[in-house]
């Protein structure tokens, strides 16, 4: 279990997930226990044993975070989105734009930029002022620094800085759902799902404030990681970008003729580059876990897991949006999200990797250091998206 309330933390911090995982599956066996981030913890490496958990006794086990993180991402939250494809678009052709200027970009950097956009539009709607956006953003960004830490209440530790302001943030969000409340006008977005509810589905402002701030931690870091590797595994197989390049071309030149945006219907059109997006998923192994706790004494297998223990099946098989009763219901969304990006920056856009011999060092898990930085050209005759 390693030292008494840090464990195994730093262990598992200071290497590849990977390799915390296979050292003691060879040592214990394909289940273990440790002692990560403030908490007890069961660790899963066994996929049929993780099914089990996710899927056929789901009902033995409630979705959960490390403590620091759920401290900020509060019980009361239910994570559901809405998708708007026409506001995505409009959001990903100013981001385009705006990489013109700068001619390279941060790609991590930038995703993030994008996933926080879309998730601040689907849940506040379009009408939003720009300075309530940029001042919650910031305050996400200062929780987001210490979500993942040991849940340390000391000054000057990322869990304190990010504690008030989660603080900071929720005040806020009370203030803007007081305000609709008070004028009448609920707005777009889920925040004025949430305030139209009526009788026996009426939320509290408590509860309606915890379920923003979960959607948007939801649907914010994870698909800039997965957009980030997206870009890096086009790069890395020219084929394959070539093959995206054409599916995209032949819907770009659709629109070009019909003189519209992109449609829902366009997405559901592009097999090559979903299927490019599923690996994507596959191989970068986006989250390390997934956590669950135990909700009373469970045995699988002879193996006992005490109630309010953490169970963390490892995400290195396919489940990237988790499995069973619990699964992520925000994956259309993240879906559409990337496919919306990747049809505008191949039909637009040439890139290449700036760094020694054109290539980053990387393993699967975390997200390069370096953010992958990306050296951009843009297209700028019609029809010639892979004319090179």
């Amino acid at each position: 279990m390693g030292w008494p309330y840090v464990g195994k933390t730093l262990s598992l911090y200071t290497q590849n997930p990977n390799t915390f995982f296979s050292k003691r599956q060879i040592r214990y066996g394909k289940i273990f226990k440790s002692h990560i981030l403030g908490c007890p913890c069961v660790m899963i490496s066994n996929l049929e044993i993780a099914k089990i958990i996710l899927v056929t006794q789901s009902h033995l086990f409630k979705p959960t975070y490390p403590i620091s993180k759920e401290m900020m991402i509060r019980p009361q939250a239910v994570f559901f989105h809405q998708g708007m494809v026409h506001n995505i678009e409009d959001i990903v052709l100013d981001l385009l734009t705006s990489w013109e200027d700068s001619n390279m970009i941060n790609t991590l950097h930038e995703m993030k930029k994008y996933s926080y956009e879309v998730a601040m539009i689907s849940v506040f709607g379009k009408e939003t002022e720009v300075n309530e956006i940029e001042g919650l953003k910031h305050l996400y960004h200062c929780i987001e620094k210490g979500y993942n830490s040991m849940p340390l209440n000391l000054p000057g530790t990322p869990f304190k800085k990010a504690m008030k302001a989660w603080k900071l943030l929720n005040e806020r969000l009370r203030k803007m759902i007081q305000k609709r409340r008070e004028i009448g006008e609920y707005g777009g977005g889920l925040l004025g799902v949430f305030l139209g509810l009526t009788e026996k589905d009426l939320l509290s402002d408590s509860q309606i404030a915890d379920n923003i701030v979960g959607v948007i931690f939801a649907a914010h870091d994870t698909t800039a990681s997965v957009l980030t590797w997206l870009l890096k595994y086009l790069h890395d197989h020219p084929h394959l970008l070539d093959a995206v390049k054409i599916e995209q071309e032949e819907i770009r030149c659709e629109r070009l003729v019909t003189k519209r945006g992109i449609t829902w219907d366009d997405t559901r059109s592009m097999p090559v580059t979903a299927r490019v997006i599923q690996e994507t998923l596959r191989a970068a192994s986006i989250l390390s876990f997934l956590f669950r706790e135990a909700v009373e004494d469970v045995e699988i297998e002879g193996y006992l897991m005490p109630c309010g223990w953490k169970v963390a099946p490892r995400a290195n098989t396919y489940m990237p949006f988790g499995n069973g009763a619990h699964s992520c219901p925000g994956r259309e969304l993240a879906k559409v999200e990337m496919l919306i990006l990747v049809h505008h920056l191949t039909a637009s856009f040439r890139w290449e990797v700036i760094g020694e011999d054109n290539g980053i060092e990387y393993v699967p898990f975390p997200v390069p250091k370096q953010g992958l930085p990306l050296k951009l050209h843009r297209i700028r005759a019609k029809y010639n998206a892979f004319s090179g």
